[in-house]
């Protein structure tokens, strides 16, 4: 949606006639998203994306097919399959005139030896044990600096305790090093769901998912011998090998898996304590076992994803736009991609994480950049759900040439941040404080599935010092916390000849590591600020909710504007759309099913599955809402009975 600037910016008295001549640009007016044509009757259901160096773009499909696509950029391209029969291939690479593939339980070459244009010779480089379970995906391979290949393999779920991710056989839960002539060499363990492997700068890296033991999505570092987090895999670090000597059992004595069973014996699913004072928290776990890496960028969820995939870098060199050697990180539940800029600080990898691109038709799972620099985006929803209207596909992501006014970069500093910009600030908005807000929080680090944002508290801008060619903004801020998620928001910035607004004026930056150094005194900064504090006496209680018929209601209905900030907050954008199918069902035909307020409160701390069989992702209890939130957000579902259908909000 595009922005409109306000009749008057951040007080200082200008008019929009002074600042404004356009609306601000929108991401589809920076990068266009095109569809691939595909030859009729061919389902690209996507696990793996990869260019070849003669140009031609290869697709793997979870169906068991290698295709290779000729003239990829152009209206016809020529769809060539090169092999089949595989099971659910969640992964490619060309390498040594060979495709390398993850299926299931093995890493595959597949070689045309006789030049007819198909693989003739499909052979086991590597097999790992499976025990046939759904949830048992193996992603990869990534090409490693000596030529090995990296793959990683999902966890299963508990049989009675679905919820509760199991390695039911050898290195579920790990990532694995594999020789080209076969040989497997334990390299990490504590994943979960590992979809996104990625090599930058010849390190490697992956994505992991919000489930049991994971808080919200991320980004890790993934060093030989550490253990990220998930104790599943622990149960094997007692084999050969094993660079990881964690036990699962010295962990669950020190960590409690919270198992328990009704007075009828069945397992008790376990759900988040609003209640609880001092939860456990990943980077204090670490301090017990110094083996735990933490996430480089943690990806908030619902915000930045909900199913993290692919990790590619941005090689092109500027071709790409602005972002070069950065990485794009993709999102099978909500269908799009996020930027990362990454920096080492102590030696240890950290940074912040961006919005990218939404809009795809489909789950984005892979990702590859082709010969004309533009980035073919692979797609699958099948049994995980997604936004957009397809279920499968493949679209090219192609930038128009107009530089986006973004962020480029946020950098730590010993007393907040640095700020680049893509193109040089308008001063006025740059040098007010109230242009900047910074609040920082983080995730609990329990066997519960997910965790709520906790510890939240607003970072005061103390400062702010603007570079001389505007491209920089450094702002000091106050009370920065270790390990913890800073989000800044500049929704004043200004673009300085066009007075656009930010395209995305949020970053989430993981302080793991605040450095040393000079810090910037006041006397060099701007701390002018154009907030005006509030007059208005605020009544000693408020009414938000008034009895009717012994139940409590809301006293008026609120506006999207006005709840749109719960549900981003407790992610319920993450899943559901006002209007259209998106995860979950639309809001609209939860209103249809004519629930009173109060009962969709209830909805939302005990969903019911069963109520909408035909959707795959299952929507989690949500205790932590407040109740005077949830009946906002209730009554605001229950207003679209009757109104009408619009485009999303």
């Amino acid at each position: 949606m595009k922005r409109i600037l306000h009749t008057t910016l951040l007080g200082l008295g200008l008019t929009t006639a002074a600042l404004a001549q356009d609306s601000s640009p929108a991401e589809s007016d920076l990068y266009k998203i095109v569809k691939v044509s595909t030859p009729e009757g061919i389902v690209l259901e996507i696990g793996g994306v990869t260019s070849m160096p003669n140009g031609d773009v290869a697709v793997s499909t979870r169906r068991g097919d290698v295709w290779v696509i000729e003239n990829p950029s152009s209206p016809r391209p020529f769809f060539r399959k090169f092999a089949s029969g595989l099971h659910e291939i969640l992964g490619l690479v060309y390498k040594d005139d060979s495709f390398y593939c993850a299926q299931r339980g093995e890493l595959t070459r597949l070689t045309d030896t006789n030049g007819d244009g198909k693989a003739d010779k499909y052979q086991t480089v590597y097999a790992w044990p499976i025990s046939g379970h759904y949830h048992e995906y193996s992603f990869g391979p990534k090409v490693a600096p000596d030529g090995s290949f990296f793959v990683s393999a999902n966890v299963a779920f508990g049989d009675e305790e679905w919820w509760r991710g199991e390695s039911k056989v050898p290195y579920r839960g790990w990532i694995m090093k594999i020789s080209p002539d076969g040989k497997m060499e334990p390299w990490a363990t504590g994943m979960r769901s590992p979809c996104g492997l990625g090599m930058i700068n010849g390190d490697l890296f992956y994505t992991d998912n919000q489930g049991d033991w994971m808080g919200s999505g991320g980004v890790w570092h993934v060093k030989k011998g550490a253990f990220v987090g998930h104790p599943a895999g622990l149960r094997w670090t007692s084999l050969p090998n094993s660079p990881v000597k964690l036990s699962q059992e010295e962990f669950y004595k020190t960590y409690d898996e919270r198992r328990r069973r009704d007075n009828n014996g069945r397992a008790i699913k376990p759900e988040n304590d609003a209640s609880e004072k001092n939860p456990l928290l990943l980077f204090e776990a670490k301090k017990k076992f110094p083996e735990i890496q933490l996430p480089a960028v943690w990806l908030p969820h619902g915000v930045l994803g909900i199913s993290n995939s692919e990790i590619i870098s941005d090689d092109t060199q500027g071709a790409f736009g602005p972002f070069a050697g950065q990485m794009l990180i993709g999102d099978q539940g909500q269908s799009k991609i996020m930027r990362v800029f990454m920096e080492q600080v102590n030696g240890e990898y950290q940074g912040a994480a961006f919005d990218f691109r939404s809009g795809f038709q489909s789950g984005v799972l892979r990702m590859a950049f082709g010969k004309d620099h533009s980035l073919f985006v692979g797609e699958t929803n099948r049994g995980w759900g997604s936004a957009g209207e397809a279920n499968e596909g493949l679209q090219r992501l192609v930038w128009t040439g107009k530089t986006p006014f973004e962020m480029k970069a946020v950098r730590a500093m010993p007393d907040g941040f640095e700020v680049e910009f893509t193109q040089p600030i308008d001063a006025a908005s740059a040098e007010d404080l109230a242009s900047y807000k910074v609040k920082s929080f983080i995730y609990k680090y329990h066997s519960t599935y997910g965790s709520p944002t906790i510890n939240e508290v607003e970072n005061a801008v103390k400062g702010v010092k603007v570079s001389s060619d505007g491209l920089k903004a450094r702002i000091i801020v106050d009370n920065l916390r270790q390990y913890y998620i800073h989000q800044l928001t500049l929704d004043g910035i200004r673009e300085k000849s066009t007075k656009f607004s930010l395209v995305h004026p949020n970053a989430y930056y993981t302080l793991n590591n605040i450095p040393a150094g000079e810090k910037l005194s006041l006397s060099e900064a701007s701390t002018k600020t154009s907030a005006v504090a509030s007059t208005v006496k605020k009544p000693t209680t408020t009414k938000e909710t008034v009895a009717k018929n012994g139940k409590t209601a809301v006293a008026k209905v609120p506006s999207y504007e006005e709840v749109k900030p719960l549900l981003s907050k407790y992610t319920c954008l993450a899943c559901h759309n006002a209007d259209k199918r998106q995860v979950g069902p639309a809001y609209r035909d939860v209103a249809k099913r004519n629930y009173s307020n109060e009962k969709i409160v209830d909805l939302i701390y005990n969903p019911k599955p069963q109520n909408w069989p035909g959707y795959a992702t299952e929507m989690p209890p949500m205790p932590q809402v407040p109740k005077g939130d949830a009946l906002k957000i209730a009554a605001w579902i229950n207003s679209l009975k009757n109104a009408p259908a619009k485009a999303n909000p």
